[in-house]
């Protein structure tokens, strides 16, 4: 199903039916000098992805590590990269999660152009304690991580 490209300048995270949408644009930045995206731009954009949908999941990341409390981390990614984004193209990052666990997330994430998939990702994010070490979630955040990921169930 092809949904329109989120409004980056709006400030609101676009979740629907348990998928997080994020626009984003390929600046000269991002680009070697052909003009295509570098591969690690990919990860910067799904990594942006992934903040919003905290944020707007009422998440406060800087909160917790700040009372040390604990702090997200990527403990394992496996990426497919299968066409290139070119400079000045409208991407979208669609995240779902997949997986909930007690220290962890598993998230799928995929870059998209006008629908044709450019770049997937299967994302593992572990909570980790201020010393770095694995550690069970807050509750309640895992409860909205576990409503996201049924809500996008009933969707495929």
């Amino acid at each position: 199903m092809m949904h329109p490209q989120p409004d980056p300048a709006s400030g609101a995270p676009d979740l629907d039916r348990g998928r997080h949408r994020f626009a984003v644009t390929a600046y000269f930045e991002d680009t070697d000098m052909t003009g295509v995206v570098y591969h690690a731009n990919y990860l910067r954009y799904m990594e942006r992805a992934r903040s919003d949908m905290l944020r707007g999941l009422g998440i406060d990341q800087r909160a917790q590590h700040s009372a040390g409390e604990g702090y997200w981390a990527v403990a394992d990614i496996a990426i497919r990269y299968l066409r290139p984004a070119r400079l000045h193209d409208a991407l979208t990052v669609e995240s779902r999660i997949v997986r909930v666990r007690a220290a962890a997330c598993v998230m799928q994430q995929t870059i998209t152009c006008n629908g044709a998939v450019l770049t997937d990702a299967t994302v593992t994010a572990a909570w980790l304690d201020a010393g770095g070490r694995p550690q069970r979630q807050p509750r309640d955040w895992a409860a909205r991580f576990e409503a996201l990921r049924a809500a996008a169930d009933t969707e495929t």
